[in-house]
């Protein structure tokens, strides 16, 4: 009988805490404490998950010297918050949805909106209320592309969702590398190291399709190209599925909500070096433990830890964090950098002429406008935005009248560029984010996810693609990893025959 891989993950995801296809051995006592360098989504996400892995003695510290939830950030625009990071969450995102489940948050309410493709001279595609028009639109001018394209993605998701798979059976990965290999084999591999183009243009997708539509979903999601790497292009298109949610009252509420259902330490501090250090027990045996020296608001200190999780990136302008001693030297960056966005809310009416459009502005009713990779092109995108809590009654502005607009850009705006976007504003909000790896094929090598013995780093996930949902995997796979190793179960680690073993057993 032939089981789908959904399937098969949400058979797993109803065994809840089983963690294995045979009894396990007997586990040696658990660390004493663990650290946790980050309080973004991923470093909460890492201490919820180690509560799991490690049970209720262990003490664990996350240290954050700014506000919990990292990259998910809401701004104040009028007396309402509104998503600056990261905004949406795909439907297929399985730890995205547990989390809310286990948290007793909620979704926020979708409410409906179109989208536009422009040019950098005028709108070159707008959506229709009807589907059928959409998709006469898109037949005339590109064929079946548009239908093509939903496959590929969904033929990728197929592959991704094999993670959940490993996960919930308590399989981890040393590398990214072998990540990706478990989920997609070496397709996945493959399709890391080349171009989104490359890739599209070999399942024979046009090179207009590519310009036209595909580069704004990319432009839009990850500020570049469609020359990133096909993989995280892939993850991009998937940001354009139906389907897609957010968290009532905002994203960031989920790492608050870990950071609690975590039991951990909120320690507000810096982190400026870690060590490794040996000291004696009263046994008279010698351990190795890792000195976490950090600066608050009370000055310098350190404290000691059996196990370390740098929940940062180590990449320049993101992170100042130094490892002294160790050997091989641990670097403070590594290779590679983050690409600039910078996102500016405005409340104000915007100006109908930007767009090329010169009659009837009334009749313009996208609330996305996405743009294509034109040379000299000043943003990635304009969007009219809703707060993180819809109040009762709400209904989004039409694109004519005074609302909220979320613009996208490489650079901050000037005067006169929000002069020629905007007719007028009363306010204006400016954040400027390292907000994701900048992509190239061949795809970088990913820095690894173990730094030292006990010391891990759970930021690599990203030169492969970055997402909330991404993150989240990587804690999970570092939190089981460190257990396995913590454990000496060497047969959890870097194993691929799961679908072997649960056709046996099914």
């Amino acid at each position: 009988m032939m089981i789908s891989v959904r399937a098969l993950v949400l058979l797993g995801l109803c065994q809840v805490g089983r963690r294995s296809l045979a009894s396990g051995p007997e586990l040696r006592d658990p660390p004493k404490r663990i650290a946790v360098v980050g309080a973004g989504i991923g470093g909460t996400a890492t201490a919820y998950f180690l509560r799991q892995e490690f049970g209720s003695s262990v003490k664990i510290d996350v240290f954050e010297p700014g506000t919990v939830g990292g990259r998910l950030a809401t701004q104040n625009i009028g007396g309402y918050e509104y998503e600056t990071g990261g905004s949406l969450i795909h439907p297929l995102n399985l730890h995205m949805k547990h989390f809310l489940d286990k948290l007793g948050l909620s979704q926020r309410t979708n409410l409906p909106g179109k989208m536009a493709i422009f040019d950098g001279k005028e709108i070159v595609f707008e959506e229709s209320d009807w589907f059928v028009v959409n998709f006469l639109r898109m037949l005339w001018h590109y064929g079946f592309n548009f239908l093509r394209m939903q496959m590929w993605v969904e033929s990728v998701l197929d592959k991704f969702m094999r993670i959940y798979q490993y996960q919930q059976y308590g399989y981890s990965f040393t590398s990214v590398e072998k990540l990706l290999h478990a989920m997609g084999g070496d397709s996945f591999l493959t399709l890391a190291n080349q171009t989104l183009e490359e890739a599209m243009l070999e399942e024979g997708f046009s090179q207009n399709f590519l310009n036209d539509v595909v580069a704004p979903i990319t432009r839009v999601n990850y500020g570049q190209s469609v020359r990133i790497s096909g993989f995280a292009g892939a993850v991009a298109l998937a940001g354009a599925d139906s389907g897609l949610w957010a968290v009532d009252g905002g994203n960031k509420k989920v790492c608050s909500g870990l950071l609690y259902h975590s039991k951990a330490e909120l320690i507000q501090a810096r982190v400026t070096t870690i060590s490794v250090k040996q000291r004696q027990s009263k046994a008279g045996t010698t351990a190795s433990l890792y000195e976490v020296n950090y600066v608050g608001d009370s000055g310098n200190a350190h404290s000691l830890y059996d196990i370390v999780f740098v929940a940062t990136p180590l990449h320049q302008g993101k992170s100042d964090l130094a490892f002294p001693g160790f050997s091989p030297p641990i670097p403070s960056h590594f290779p590679g950098r983050y690409h600039q966005i910078v996102t500016t809310l405005v409340h104000g009416r915007l100006n109908m002429s930007y767009l090329g459009i010169s009659e009837n502005p009334d009749a313009f009713t996208a609330s996305d406008v996405l743009t294509t990779d034109a040379k000299g092109s000043v943003i990635n995108s304009l969007s009219s935005i809703d707060p993180v809590i819809i109040p009762p009654g709400y209904s989004s502005p039409p694109a004519s009248a005074d609302s909220v607009w979320k613009v996208f850009s490489s650079q901050p705006l000037s005067q006169e560029q929000l002069q020629g976007m905007f007719l007028s504003w009363d306010s204006t909000a400016e954040v400027k984010w390292l907000a994701y790896p900048h992509y190239s094929a061949p795809r970088r090598a990913a820095p690894p996810f173990i730094l030292h013995d006990r010391l891990y780093y759970l930021s690599p996930v990203e030169w492969a693609a970055s997402a909330m949902e991404m993150s989240a995997i990587s804690a999970r796979n570092l939190a089981l990893l460190a257990h396995h190793r913590w454990h000496s179960l060497p047969g959890r680690v870097d194993q691929e025959d799961l679908h072997t073993r649960l056709r046996g057993e099914l």
